[in-house]
């Protein structure tokens, strides 16, 4: 049994099966979705036994605006009672803000047309049980969802014992809490003060046990209004393992920079690693989405670990920050608080 693939790995024989479950027509006709009504869940699949789980591909269509913000995506690993991945699905597939645009990562894809057809390429491997479904918030429309879950399953002797278990969780702080800026000069602003201790900061991950750090998504809503010099992403990126103090291994030199761009950018470029799905308009105004994976360099914990990034240096500015963080970890999980409520997933007006 393997998990995984690249080129090297296509011509290596491997064990195990190949299997799917789709929204596909069960009487031979072509009404190949489901339809979710208001306040119900649906269940996508309950696999029973070993396997992995290897894409998802997803399309969905409501009436509603904002639709992709009310819409949960859950999956829970061998009958646990909390779920491994708790994230509204436009954002567990990429972006955030309610919308769907082309983009192309490796692990993640929103395709044609504009954006509509995700996919998803992150392992998901199991042991026992594999259990996905799909809870919607929205208020009066039914929401009509076409899916494709592709799948490996393993006979004896099944999952190997080394491998931890894919997690995603959301996460949003609006706005973010900051200080005015009466009174201070914009390089003030933007570049004074001084954070020596990471509080304050933007938390993107909290979790305890073993496992590693695989990547994130980032969408910021710039909520400063002023002809002055407007960049939002002076903040740098602290990720904290195993409960170091301050200053943590990882430290890094501002947003940008841990997003692997550089020079205050907003050109949009999707690259397999990282990239800028949308770069916020003049003076950096208005939404802006980032991604960055550690698929060659994930970041390993032990005991656990804790993901930030300022917002604006030393914490200053007071953006709307949402984002989605994907990382493996030996369950049990640190049980997630409660996704905030549907009205305050929204996003703000344009």
């Amino acid at each position: 049994m393997m998990i995984g693939s690249s080129l090297r790995d296509l011509a290596r024989l491997r064990d195990g099966r190949r299997k799917r479950v789709s929204s596909y027509d069960r009487s031979g006709g072509n009404v190949d979705s489901i339809k979710i009504m208001p306040g119900e869940t649906a269940v996508l699949t309950d696999i029973c036994g070993a396997g992995c789980i290897t894409h998802i591909w997803a399309t969905l269509a409501c009436d509603e605006i904002h639709f992709l913000r009310k819409v949960v995506l859950e999956m829970f690993w061998d009958d646990e009672d909390s779920p491994s991945v708790e994230v509204p699905i436009g954002d567990f597939f990429g972006m955030g803000h309610g919308i769907c645009r082309n983009f192309t990562s490796l692990p993640l894809t929103m395709s044609p047309q504009d954006g509509r057809a995700f996919n998803c390429y992150f392992p998901m491997p199991f042991a026992k049980r594999a259990y996905i479904r799909v809870k919607s918030e929205c208020s009066d429309s039914p929401l009509t969802l076409y899916y494709y879950i592709d799948y490996e399953e393993y006979g004896k002797p099944g999952l190997a014992s080394d491998y931890a278990r894919f997690h995603a969780t959301w996460n949003r702080q609006n706005p973010c809490d900051g200080i005015p800026d009466e009174g201070m000069t914009n390089e003030e602003y933007e570049f004074g003060g001084v954070n020596l201790t990471g509080e304050g900061n933007y938390v993107i991950l909290e979790a305890e046990g073993r496992g590693h750090y695989v990547g994130c998504n980032l969408n910021i809503h710039n909520l400063r209004a002023t002809d002055r010099w407007n960049w939002y992403g002076e903040g740098d990126d602290m990720i904290f393992i195993d409960g170091e103090p301050f200053p943590p291994s990882l430290h890094g030199t501002g947003t940008e920079d841990y997003f692997n761009t550089a020079w205050c950018p907003n050109q949009e470029i999707c690259t397999p690693y990282h990239g800028i799905i949308m770069g916020g308009g003049p003076n950096w105004s208005g939404k802006v989405t980032l991604y960055r994976f550690h698929i060659e360099d994930p970041i390993m914990f032990n005991k656990s670990i804790k993901v930030t990034i300022e917002h604006g240096h030393a914490n200053h500015r007071s953006d709307d920050y949402s984002s989605t963080a994907y990382w493996y970890q030996i369950e049990p999980h640190k049980r997630y608080s409660n996704i905030l409520p549907v009205e305050k997933r929204l996003p703000r007006p344009w």
